[in-house]
């Protein structure tokens, strides 16, 4: 038998030998949904987002905090809405006809959260989210548990769980 002809087990183990170096990597996904707030691009982890509304009647409730804007109908059950804008320490929006808004849940509350747009729902490999500055302002320095870049923006990822115990516990 001349070189030329090999054997199949001669083949596979030549192919195992050369394939050696290579190592199939299955980096872990997360899905965000990314929005915008005054030209701002933030995200929120996609399994805190039930769903995504748009076209929405709020209705103002007297009494309530400038951070509650109101309540929706959504199929009959009635959900707060609550104005990041206002827990972000960002200027309202004026443009309240062509917003979204998000039915978030975490930390034993459900809400929904007004944003100006949203931008994409993408799944993004967690190690393309990084940890935030140490240059944060304090008002987000706990709320905020990431940065990432995406359509040459940067993204602020909020930790909607840490939103919504604060606002319960009154700090919102």
């Amino acid at each position: 038998m001349n070189q030329q002809e090999l054997t199949l087990e001669q083949v596979l183990s030549q192919r195992r030998e050369s394939n050696r170096g290579i190592v199939n990597v299955v980096e872990s996904m997360t899905k965000l949904v990314i929005f915008e707030l005054q030209g701002d691009w933030f995200a929120f982890h996609g399994d805190k987002i039930r769903e995504i509304l748009s076209q929405v009647n709020v209705f103002f409730v007297p009494g309530c905090p400038p951070s509650l804007e109101g309540v929706i109908n959504v199929r009959g059950d009635i959900e707060s809405v609550i104005s990041l804008h206002e827990l972000l320490q960002l200027p309202a929006s004026a443009d309240m006809a062509s917003a979204s808004y998000l039915l978030g849940r975490g930390a034993g509350m459900s809400s929904g959260i007004r944003v100006d747009e949203v931008v994409d729902v993408v799944d993004v490999p967690l190690s393309n989210i990084h940890k935030p500055p140490t240059t944060l302002p304090e008002h987000l320095r706990t709320i905020v548990s990431g940065i990432l870049r995406f359509k040459e923006k940067t993204v602020t990822v909020l930790d909607l769980d840490r939103i919504f115990a604060d606002y319960s516990q009154g700090l919102g």
